[in-house]
């Protein structure tokens, strides 16, 4: 089967190399058929990403179909639409005997510190399986992972309904956030961003009110979107120092910032703002199962909208012209598909 590895930083070479052979009793062999890049993988390939050593087969985001099932196998049959889950967890730890597998103390994230799926066949363990609708296109069943980040993200303040929102950062996972922010019952979400094109899809996600921080004073526009009542959680997806200091400044006293965004360089936090005005600092890692469970039933009632992401496909051949397609356009590239 073909293999695309990437063996340093911008570098992507193709293997052919065997199929995975015999299943285990509670296995199943993938065929997999649309990979997802995301920011995250732009960050490997650039050789930014903390935790990702070489070489390295990327792909954590993604469909498929399954091929085989091993004996004990009961969640789904050859020839179903899936998609799964990339955390090798240890069970072991404290972490994950309360339930908090995402944090993990030995986690091992398929694509980073583990081989992800960019091949043509993937084992996968039943209790990681997700099941799609068979109404889904392979294009929403890769999108399954980036919306389960926006759903435990919203999940980690306690709670988002009646609360005014601002979503720092408009590419695909804030888009999401947004969006499943919205779902929860926020009163009113803002997303910001310094690309306009980012922006005009998130209107088309059904997100109304954006801002450009580029084009005006931030604390006017965000005075002008929520009057007096300002925001009480603001979620920082952009990984980058100018977002964070915008959420620490602006959001409410006493209110909740959650922080998802990847950072090349580690930021600074304003401590008086975290201290002085009592705030909740959140990380969110990832997802766990029941994020993913929701992600495909939000995508499947129409309340969390894929299709204005993805902005193009590639072949499973043009790896790396896929990534330079994302650093040449930029703002203009949301989801980028590849295609096997």
């Amino acid at each position: 089967m073909r293999q695309a590895i990437m063996s340093s930083p911008g570098k992507i070479e193709y293997f052919k190399v065997k199929a995975p052979g015999e299943l285990k009793p509670n296995e199943l062999l993938l065929k997999i058929e649309r990979i997802g890049i995301c920011g995250s993988d732009v960050h490997v390939f650039h050789g930014e990403h903390p935790a990702t050593p070489y070489p390295v087969v990327q792909g954590h985001e993604y469909s498929a179909t399954v091929e085989f099932v091993g004996e004990n196998v009961s969640k789904a049959k050859p020839g179903m639409k899936v998609t799964a889950r990339p955390q090798q967890v240890c069970g072991k730890c404290n972490p994950c005997k309360r339930g908090q597998y995402n944090a993990c103390q030995n986690l091992k994230v398929e694509g980073f510190q583990a081989p992800g799926v960019a091949q043509d066949y993937f084992i996968v363990s039943e209790d990681r399986l997700v099941v799609l609708p068979d109404s889904f296109t392979f294009e929403q069943g890769a999108m399954v992972e980036p919306a389960a980040v926006g759903a435990h993200a919203t999940s980690r303040p306690t709670r988002l309904n009646g609360k005014n929102v601002v979503v720092s950062g408009a590419g695909t996972i804030g888009n999401l956030v947004a969006q499943f922010a919205k779902a929860r019952g926020a009163k009113k979400v803002l997303i910001t961003d310094v690309s306009d094109y980012r922006l005009d899809k998130a209107k088309e996600c059904g997100i109304e009110l954006t801002l450009n921080v580029k084009n005006a004073p931030v604390e006017d526009e965000i005075k002008s979107c929520f009057g007096d009542e300002g925001f009480q959680v603001g979620f920082e997806a952009a990984g980058v120092q100018t977002s964070l200091d915008l959420l620490l400044a602006n959001v409410e006293k006493g209110g909740d910032v959650v922080i998802l965004g990847v950072y090349a360089k580690n930021p600074e936090v304003n401590m008086y703002y975290v201290g002085e005005h009592e705030l909740n600092i959140y990380g969110s890692m990832m997802y766990r199962h029941r994020d993913y469970e929701e992600a495909v039933s939000m995508i499947a009632e129409g309340k969390i909208k894929t299709e204005p992401l993805v902005s193009k496909h590639f072949p499973f051949s043009e790896f790396g012209k896929a990534y330079k397609y994302i650093d040449d356009m930029r703002d203009k590239a949301m989801k980028v598909m590849i295609d096997l």
